[in-house]
Parts: structure tokens; sequence; C-alpha cells
């Protein structure tokens, strides 16, 4: 299967967006002092497993996802860049 340039670029962008927003999510998660993801004695709570399970759901798929338009990406650039034949 062929990946168009467009297509291909839109997937690594994807994957390198999805990084940078989870990352995020997770530091944010950490630090949370409203009470959601820790209770008093500063233990995780379910809510703290679920959207860290979320986030890491999410680093795998992104990842998988930048990598096929990675790949992309290198394919095209392969194909397109002149051969010396004699």
């Amino acid at each position: 299967m062929k990946l168009s340039r467009p297509v291909s670029w839109f997937l690594l962008a994807f994957g390198v967006w999805s990084w940078i927003i989870w990352i995020t999510f997770v530091k944010n998660l950490v630090k949370d002092a409203s009470g959601l993801a820790f209770d008093d004695a500063g233990d995780p709570t379910g809510y703290f497993w679920v959207h860290l399970l979320l986030a890491v759901a999410s680093f795998v798929m992104g990842t998988v996802v930048g990598l096929i338009g990675l790949r992309g990406v290198r394919a095209l650039r392969r194909n397109s860049q002149p051969t010396l034949e004699s």
C-alpha cells in the first residue's frame, strides 16, 4: 500500500502531536492537587489509574501512527530521488 505525501505527513504530525499532548497531560495528572488523582493519604485513585492507562494507550497508538507516517515519508523520498544508472 502506498501513502500519499499529505497522508504520510499528517500521520507523522499526528504521532508527534499525540506525544506532546499526552506528555503534558501525564505531567498535569501527577501534579494534580484537586483530590481526583490522589486521595488524602497521597495514594493514587481509580481516576489516576484510568487516565494513566488512557495516556499509555495513546502513547502507543500515537507512536504506531507516527511510525507509519515516517515510513511513508521515507518511502516517498527514496522513490523521488534520481537513480544513477549507466
